[in-house]
């Protein structure tokens, strides 16, 4: 007790008290280690290495108060910078919790246009164990406050803070060489940010990470036409012509994408209690009218469902750290699917319940060149007609119809659900499906809002019959990316009927296939397509379809249909799957038996073949978008997008000008209909349609082109 008694007294003097703040650190620290990061220790080696990485940065930071000689400065210096790295740590814990992955610096500058749409998630993300990631900052404060730890207003000799700086720095190169020693390379090769946090900790990844996305900024501004030649060059050999029996199949007819959130491919096909989770949506999937796909993958990064759009709006990849929309959207050039529908005479569209600044959407549409989008504004989303991600799919469905009549034909549209996404929660009067009992909720309930999703989508479909659309229109549908995370699938194994204990990285990347089916109502030729593909295809194949040349544009993927279709499909940490291997984090595994392979000569050649195809393909789709090179690319036919030119604020009102002003020689579906409305033909049974509209929201609503005051 004495022993303690004359430690705990050394807390009363500076050194002791940066002492006391840096070994809390260290544990909160490690909870966050061992309890919410998954870093994938695979030794004691490394184990050791995790023990100790956060004590050099902590200490260097810490240390850094001993310069001030005045207490009154050194005591609200030293709590600063300890509540400024704690908050660091626990954005990332949260951050971790829903994306698998670290916050990168770029992501924090776009985060607050991704957070504005995160109020419900974000609390479900939260943990009753999260209260030690702040607990000794409380703590330690009461003890100051009774004096059980005392203020010490003697100065430190600068000698000591030089001593403790040098001896953090010392610390920091010991724990580089380490890291180098069991992991060579290790900030040259930075393909997964995992490996920065294990070997040398969060804040020193966060500082790399900083210095990194500064040089990107450089770069940019620096940028020449001619480094545009190799991606020239990659992206015309990598050309595939379209097949010419469904080139231009679709031609003329409206395009309306479906975009199914956070929906897996495992979900088709399947029941759970003697209940088909998607009934409506095998039948889609079953059908002679659809050409859909089983072996297509999500190739999403930290931007998962922005990541998704840039791939099918534009045929480039998502970034490698952050969201292209949140970082670059604001001004970079595109020559996406609006803009090109747009110049072939469609009218284009976006309806989503959702906050137009969600992913920075608002601004990044424009320069995609939308021209509506029908955010959450034109909606009512009070009460519980929505949840945290914006308004439920059935009501997002039935009250687009409003707006989507009044469009001219043909229309390219795009549909974004919301209520299939993480935590998966849903009303009660929302679904009597019953639940699988697996242990995980996020497992078991996400069974429930996939089916929730399978029923908005026919009674959309209902009413496209109904209303004669759908013998006019092509209806693209496709899943994001994964809707269950690494970290839950040996809970989701025991549904899909697999071993848990026999689960691996293998069994992780097969369920990164999603869905895609292009359905044409009436159409006898579909089938189920069996080659490989992923989201960064679909562009080049809707466009064929469309009877729409996809040559003179820089896309990265290739038409699906197409003899010459590349089936290696690129993810976005560089790992890849093709039709006979998957590689892993480096490690080759053979489709055929799912064990790991260790190739040699031809299979080896092969393998570093394809390799080489996904980084050229990655890094000159990194280098187009990251240097805004497309300025300097000029495709014969194709106008520029000015941003200028669109305003999402009133768009049912120059909707409506539109049709007044054709008058007779109007195509929406209102003037078709007699200029009469066609909401009547629309049927839902979501009961929130009855509920009167109240004052309280579950997502923030705003329109930044609405200047009304309204």
């Amino acid at each position: 007790m004495e022993r303690f008694k004359k430690i705990w007294a050394r807390t009363g003097t500076r050194m002791g008290f940066v002492a006391l703040l840096v070994i809390l650190f260290w544990l909160k620290t490690l909870v966050a280690y061992f309890v919410d990061f998954n870093l994938n220790l695979s030794d004691p080696f490394q184990f050791m290495i995790l023990l100790l990485n956060p004590l050099a940065t902590t200490l260097l930071l810490f240390g850094l108060a001993l310069y001030f000689k005045r207490a009154r400065f050194f005591y609200p210096f030293l709590f600063l910078i300890d509540i400024l790295n704690t908050l660091l740590l626990y954005i990332n814990v949260i951050y971790f919790r829903e994306f698998t992955d670290f916050m990168t610096v770029s992501t924090m500058l776009g985060y607050s246009k991704v957070d504005q749409g995160l109020s419900g998630s974000s609390l479900a993300l939260t943990s009753p164990h999260d209260v030690l990631y702040w607990l000794d900052l409380v703590v330690v404060l009461i003890l100051m406050a009774t004096r059980r730890i005392y203020i010490d207003p003697r100065p430190v000799n600068k000698r000591v803070g030089l001593a403790v700086t040098s001896l953090s720095m010392l610390l920091f190169a010991g724990n580089l060489t380490l890291g180098e020693m069991d992991r060579p390379q290790l900030l040259t090769r930075t393909f997964d940010r995992t490996y920065v946090v294990k070997y040398l900790g969060l804040d020193a990844f966060t500082v790399y990470d900083g210095i990194k996305t500064q040089h990107t900024s450089e770069v940019r501004s620096h940028a020449k036409k001619s480094e545009l030649d190799g991606i020239l060059k990659f992206v015309h050999q990598n050309y595939a012509a379209p097949n010419k029996k469904l080139y231009g199949v679709a031609k003329g007819k409206n395009v309306i994408v479906i975009h199914l959130e956070s929906f897996q491919q495992f979900l088709l096909n399947r029941k759970v209690n003697g209940q088909e989770v998607t009934p409506f949506l095998n039948k889609l999937y079953n059908s002679k009218s659809t050409y859909s796909f089983d072996n297509f993958f999500h190739e999403v990064g930290q931007g998962k469902t922005s990541d998704a759009e840039t791939m099918l709006e534009t045929g480039t990849f998502g970034l490698s750290q952050g969201s292209l929309f949140t970082q670059l959207g604001n001004d970079n050039t595109f020559q996406a699917a609006p803009a090109i529908f747009d110049q072939s005479g469609y009218t284009t569209a976006v309806f989503h319940g959702n906050v137009a600044s969600f992913w920075n959407r608002s601004n990044t549409y424009k320069n995609l060149g939308y021209q509506y989008f029908f955010d959450a504004s034109y909606y009512d989303t009070s009460g519980d007609k929505s949840l945290g991600y914006g308004l439920k799919d059935k009501l997002l469905f039935n009250d687009s119809v409003k707006y989507l009549q009044h469009l001219q034909q043909p229309f390219y549209v795009k549909y974004l659900t919301v209520t299939n996404h993480f935590p998966y929660t849903l009303d009660s009067e929302d679904s009597s499906f019953k639940t699988p009992n697996t242990g995980d909720k996020t497992v078991d309930n996400y069974f429930k809002t996939a089916h929730y999703l399978d029923q908005s989508v026919k009674e959309f479909y209902h009413y496209l019959k109904k209303s004669g659309l759908a013998k006019n229109s092509i209806i693209m549908l496709y899943g994001d990316h994964y809707g269950i995370s690494n970290s839950s699938n040996k809970a989701l194994a025991k549904v899909l009927g697999v071993n848990p204990d026999d689960w691996d990285d293998y069994d992780n990347a097969q369920l990164q296939r999603v869905p895609l089916m292009f359905n044409m109502p009436g159409y006898t030729h579909g089938k189920v397509e069996h080659q490989y593909g992923g989201e960064i295809d679909v562009l080049p194949t809707l466009l064929h379809l469309m009877g729409i040349s996809s040559k003179k544009y820089l896309q990265f993927g290739t038409d699906l249909f197409s003899k010459e279709h590349n089936q290696v499909v690129a993810f976005r940490n560089r790992d890849w799957e093709s039709p006979d291997y998957t590689s892993v984090d480096g490690t080759i595994y053979s489709n055929k038996t799912g064990e790991e392979l260790h190739p040699t000569g031809k299979q080896k050649a092969a393998i570093e073949k394809m390799q080489k195809h996904v980084n050229e393909a990655l890094s000159y789709s990194d280098s187009l978008n990251q240097k805004n090179l497309l300025r300097f690319y000029h495709p014969k036919g194709f106008t520029a997008v000015d941003p200028n030119d669109y305003n999402y604020a009133d768009g049912l009102e120059k909707a409506e000008k539109i049709e007044d002003k054709l008058g007779l020689k109007s195509t929406s579906l209102f003037s078709r209909n007699g200029d009469k409305s066609t909401q009547k033909w629309y049927s839902t049974d979501a009961p929130e349609l009855n509920h009167k509209e109240t004052d309280s929201n579950r997502i923030k609503i705003t329109n930044q082109d609405d200047t009304s005051g309204k």
